[in-house]
């Protein structure tokens, strides 16, 4: 009797054991879902998390461009001569249609004199045989003849008028003459270089650039000039042309812009740095404080369904405060920004905040976390 009591005694401790674990299981399944993510999310790393966007490749580029005016004449007579008067002086400015030379007119005047009696002569004639037709006494032929007196002493006073307007030379355009070196009593003739007119307003500037990046520029790219001696642009253009070969020797092709000049400060000749940037491929753009160094090179925290994961980031370009990467997740994704020091590949964390690129916040941390679906590859 004394045997039994002491096992009845014995075995209530494992009872009372199973009891309480009864119970602890029976409390765990009655844990509700929304209970256990609370739980979860109370045992998640926090972080600050950074959206990332895609930009494209900057490429810095630089060549020697060299200069002409948008419109560069040598001035010569249209007739041969001797210069009577010079009507500019080096470096002035003209108005199109003003007057650079004159040379002698004294014949071509008296030509055109004659060639207008000629005409009155002609026109007169004319009358009378109109005026006697009717009466028989002048034939239709003769007639016509008249009339074709007529028109042909009218073209001889046309004549006459575009040679005497010959003995002025003219400007063709408005811009700046150069030197001149013919003085009153010269002879020229239609080879003589009188001087030379510059409309510098614009300049043409041109440049090569390397075949390699033929079809990254396009008409209306802007660039930026710089003089040798002054390192920071002084002047910004626009291409206007692309050459439509490759030098095959060179595999250079060139390229012509715009500079504006309005305010006369840069002339023709002179010769410039060219700064033009490219646009290249499209690229994650992260935070710099984002990007983590390992033993197999640079990477970043991605937020992957809740959890970190360790994305591969090659680095293409680095801007100010940012970093163009090469890595595996779409636009919109969230790489971790603060928080990285104890992560771990697969930890649970907790997106607090989201960010920018540039550091400004951007979204609700909770549906700016819940938008950025990450591919799990």
């Amino acid at each position: 009797m004394l045997n039994l009591f002491r096992k009845i005694v014995s075995g209530v401790p494992r009872v009372c054991g199973l009891l309480v674990l009864c119970a602890l299981a029976l409390l765990g399944c009655s844990e509700s879902e929304p209970a256990r993510q609370a739980r979860a999310e109370t045992q998640a790393r926090p972080v600050i998390a950074a959206r990332i966007s895609y930009a494209p490749e900057r490429v810095e580029v630089e060549a020697v461009g060299t200069s002409r005016a948008l419109r560069s004449v040598s001035i010569r007579p249209r007739v041969a001569g001797q210069i009577e008067s010079v009507h500019i002086q080096p470096g002035q400015k003209v108005t199109k249609g003003d007057v650079l030379f004159s040379l002698d007119s004294r014949d071509e005047a008296l030509a055109l004199r004659n060639a207008q009696l000629e005409l009155a002569d002609a026109e007169r004639l004319l009358q009378r045989y109109r005026q006697t037709k009717d009466s028989g006494a002048v034939t239709q032929s003769a007639l016509d003849d008249a009339d074709s007196a007529v028109a042909r002493a009218r073209i001889a006073v046309d004549r006459s008028q575009v040679n005497l307007a010959y003995q002025q030379v003219l400007a063709p355009f408005t811009g700046y003459v150069g030197f001149t070196d013919i003085d009153p009593g010269a002879w020229v003739d239609t080879s003589t270089a009188l001087t030379t007119l510059d409309d510098r307003s614009q300049l043409l500037v041109t440049f090569s650039l390397p075949e390699l990046l033929l079809g990254q520029i396009d008409v209306g790219q802007e660039i930026e000039l710089s003089t040798w001696r002054q390192k920071d642009a002084i002047a910004a253009g626009e291409v206007v042309e692309i050459d439509s070969r490759v030098d095959d020797s060179e595999r250079m092709f060139r390229v012509r812009a715009h500079v504006d000049n309005s305010d006369d400060t840069l002339r023709p000749g002179m010769s410039f740095r060219i700064a033009l940037s490219l646009l290249g491929n499209e690229y994650a753009l992260v935070p710099e404080v984002s990007l983590q160094w390992g033993a197999r090179g640079s990477y970043v925290w991605a937020v992957v369904d809740g959890v970190a994961q360790r994305r591969v980031a090659t680095i293409v370009q680095r801007l100010a405060g940012k970093v163009l990467v090469d890595v595996n997740l779409p636009e919109g994704a969230l790489v971790v920004l603060e928080g990285i020091q104890m992560l771990r590949e697969g930890m649970p964390v907790r997106v607090d905040q989201v960010v920018n690129a540039d550091g400004v916040p951007v979204a609700n941390a909770a549906s700016a976390a819940d938008s950025a679906e990450v591919s799990g590859d």
